[in-house]
C-alpha cells in the first residue's frame, strides 16, 4: 500500500469524524452526559463495521502486507490497562477529543485538537520513560538473582578432609 492511500484513507476517515460530529465538543460532552447518544449510535456503528471486516479477512484468509495471514490473537490482562483506561477515559471526557478525532480537529484548524495531540505525544514520551525506568530496575534485580553465588571457603579438615 503506498503512502498515499495512507493519506487518502487518513482525509477520508478525519472528514467521517468531522461530519458525525465526533470532533464538536458539546457533542462529546453530551455523550458523557448521556444527554445526546448520537456519537454512541456513530461509535456502535463503526464498531459494527470493524467486527464485519474482521470476519470477512478471517472467512477469506487475507494476508498483510508481509504476507503473513492477518489474524486477531488474544492478550493477556494487564493491571495498567484498566488505569491507562481510566487516564484515557478522563481525558476524553475532559478535552472533548481523542486521538484519531484530535488530528481530525487539526484538520478542521481547532486549537484544542493541536494541544490535545501535543498532550497525547508528551503523556507517550512519560509513560516509555517510565516504562524503561520500571524495566530497567526490574532487570537489576533479575541480573542480581542471576548472579552465581562465589562460594564462601571452607575450612579445611586438619585430617586432609
Amino acid at each position: 500500500m503506498s503512502r498515499l492511500n495512507y493519506v487518502v484513507f487518513g482525509t477520508l476517515f478525519g472528514f467521517i469524524l468531522s461530519r458525525s460530529g465526533a470532533t464538536n465538543f458539546d457533542a462529546i460532552h453530551g455523550m458523557f452526559l448521556l444527554e445526546d447518544l448520537h456519537l454512541m449510535g456513530v461509535i456502535g456503528v463503526a464498531v459494527a463495521l470493524a467486527a464485519a471486516g474482521f470476519a470477512v479477512i478471517r472467512a477469506r484468509g487475507m494476508r498483510g502486507v508481509d504476507g503473513e495471514p492477518m489474524t486477531m490473537k488474544k492478550k493477556p490482562m494487564k493491571p495498567g490497562l484498566v488505569t491507562g483506561g481510566i487516564l484515557f477515559g478522563a481525558g476524553w471526557a475532559i478535552t472533548g477529543t481523542c486521538p484519531g478525532t484530535g488530528l481530525a480537529q487539526i484538520g478542521e484548524g481547532t486549537l484544542t485538537g493541536g494541544i490535545v495531540v501535543l498532550g497525547i505525544f508528551a503523556g507517550a514520551y512519560l509513560q516509555s520513560k517510565w516504562a524503561k525506568r520500571t524495566a530497567s530496575k526490574s532487570q537489576s534485580v533479575l541480573l542480581r538473582q542471576d548472579k552465581p553465588q562465589t562460594q564462601s571457603r571452607q575450612p579445611v579438615n586438619a585430617m586432609g578432609g
